[in-house]
């Protein structure tokens, strides 16, 4: 038996070792950082009763690995750790992804000895919450405690083994300047979305997955009053607002009962008895869209929310085909024309191909046409063939909310607007 070999049987030895020794429920009501100096502590004690003789370093890896799989995520915990991973991909027990800054990128080693080690994560994950996954429930959304948004899928349903995914919270939130830096949004187009926040038009992100909507969302809101009253409501919650008064509220799965589930639209109900000066929905899904759009139109104005969608026009039909998913039997024409008095603002976001979240597209909506669609200006875009990593520019429209910003917060320089490439600072 080689050397590595020798370290998997010792390691797997603790391991089982520690699970009837230590007793799970004192674990789980310890302070993370006693937790691991406990089991590190109960580790070392095991290998000097077995006698086992090892390096320095290699004695050091086994107690790591031991404790990050009694106590934390298991052979994932290293790539959790790393401020450069931001979502963590396990495809089975022999296929591991994550990415950085944008790309996705395999990790060379074999991580996991096989499928138990795989679902023992996963259990790990969400039997604090009450949560379960197997045959029966094969399926889960859940979140860690650091805001890191997790869901895993197990056989039948995927034919790869139990598959898991983390996206992770980042602890420290991005401000306009970061974008800027970034190379995320041009300087007229972030002035012109502050005066929008400012003066409470309703706006709505969309993109693709992981096109940084809730990022820019976070971002947005940070332009809000500090003295309003701001609800989120999120299916996971991800925001971290840094205005003083916040009241989050977070959907609910049901139990393995099937009884206790809480919707975003059940929240959004709630959130409207709650005296709120704004409302920030994290992702707009289904139903809830009718209700939203309700709230906007009866004096509930400067709301946010994200939409998956392909472009700012998509992201107007996506929102009609999710309020005709309502309870509430509606003509297609009037939801359209709630879409169009609702909606003042569409911001698209999109990821490029090396990994750079850009805002791709900032529109105004105006009226319906006369086919009955809302009117979808462009004011602000991304063009990625010019120079060697694209531009922001201004196509030459002065948007129609102009004046009714000028009426809420202040009259905003028509430089903004001028046709061309977005690289100065406005005043």
């Amino acid at each position: 038996m080689n050397r590595t070999d020798a370290l998997v049987d010792v390691r797997r030895s603790l391991h089982e070792r520690l699970i009837g020794r230590m007793d799970a429920r004192q674990l789980d009501a310890m302070p993370r950082a006693e937790r691991r100096l406990r089991v590190r502590e109960q580790a070392l004690s095991l290998l000097r009763e077995q006698g086992h003789m090892l390096p320095q370093s290699a004695l050091a890896d086994v107690v790591n690995a031991v404790s990050d799989a009694v106590v934390g995520m298991g052979p994932i915990e290293f790539l959790l750790k790393d401020p450069g991973v931001t979502e963590v991909m396990v495809n089975g027990p022999d296929d591991v992804y994550v990415e950085r800054k944008g790309r996705i990128e395999r990790v060379a080693d074999r991580l996991f000895e096989g499928e138990e080690a795989v679902l023992h994560v996963i259990e790990r994950i969400v039997a604090p919450l009450g949560l379960r996954v197997d045959a029966t429930s094969p399926w889960v959304d859940a979140r860690l405690p650091d805001g890191s948004r997790v869901h895993a899928i197990v056989p039948p349903l995927s034919l790869c083994g139990p598959v898991l995914n983390v996206r992770k919270f980042s602890s420290i939130p991005l401000g306009p300047g970061d974008l800027l830096a970034g190379g995320t949004i041009g300087p007229r187009m972030l002035a012109f979305l502050a005066a929008c926040v400012r003066g409470r038009m309703n706006i709505v992100i969309s993109g693709g997955t992981s096109s940084g909507k809730t990022t820019l969302l976070a971002v947005l809101s940070s332009f809000v009053p500090s003295e309003e009253r701001l609800i989120t409501i999120e299916d996971a919650a991800e925001l971290r607002l840094a205005q003083p008064h916040v009241i989050g509220l977070e959907a609910r799965p049901a139990t393995v009962e099937g009884r206790g589930e809480v919707t975003v639209r059940d929240l959004l109900r709630n959130a409207l008895r709650m005296r709120p000066d704004r409302i920030v929905v994290g992702e707009v899904r289904g139903g809830e869209a009718l209700d939203m759009l309700q709230a906007m139109n009866t004096g509930h104005d400067g709301s946010l929310s994200t939409a998956h969608a392909n472009s700012a026009r998509h992201a107007l039909w996506r929102l009609e085909t999710m309020a005709l998913m309502s309870d509430v039997d509606l003509p297609v024409a009037h939801v359209r024309a709630q879409v169009s008095s609702a909606i003042d603002v569409v911001v698209h976001t999109a990821r490029l191909r090396d990994g750079r979240r850009v805002v791709f597209q900032v529109a105004t909506v105006d009226e319906l046409d006369g086919t009955g669609d809302p009117v979808v200006v462009e004011i602000f875009g991304f063009r990625p063939r010019i120079g060697r990593e694209g531009a922001f520019v201004c196509t030459g429209i002065t948007p129609r909310v102009v004046s009714s910003l000028a009426e809420r917060v202040q009259d905003l320089d028509h430089r903004w607007f001028e046709a061309g490439i977005d690289a100065w600072e406005p005043a």
